[in-house]
């Protein structure tokens, strides 16, 4: 099994959930979080003033699939969906996970992530 966790911009959020829906991934969770990358925030004009912000506001997108050919898949989808090709697009991270479990059956593994019946 594969987790694989994105941090894409705000404006990419509805960009990359359909792609993944697309893509017939399922199981998405998706929180707001707050973060900076190697450009360490952002300069905007606020009233004419310069303002640094170095903690941006993203969108943080969590998968778990049980192959590479499904982290491949979904990854892909991410990329494509997110890309604008401007510092900020974010990020994407795939690692093993070890073990999962439905609470409700108490199934695990990838019995656990596969559609309930």
């Amino acid at each position: 099994m594969i987790k694989i966790e994105a941090i894409v911009r705000e404006d990419a959020l509805e960009d990359v959930k359909d792609a993944l829906l697309g893509a017939d991934i399922r199981g998405i969770t998706v929180s707001q979080v707050m973060g900076c990358g190697t450009q360490m925030g952002r300069t905007r004009m606020v009233r004419g003033n310069k303002v640094s912000t170095t903690m941006v506001p993203k969108i943080k997108f969590e998968i778990v699939v049980s192959t590479e050919q499904w982290a491949n898949r979904a990854i892909d989808a991410i990329r494509n969906a997110a890309f604008s090709g401007e510092p900020g697009d974010g990020k994407i991270f795939a690692y093993q996970i070890d073990r999962a479990i439905r609470i409700r059956t108490g199934e695990e593994d990838v019995e656990a992530i596969t559609p309930a019946s």
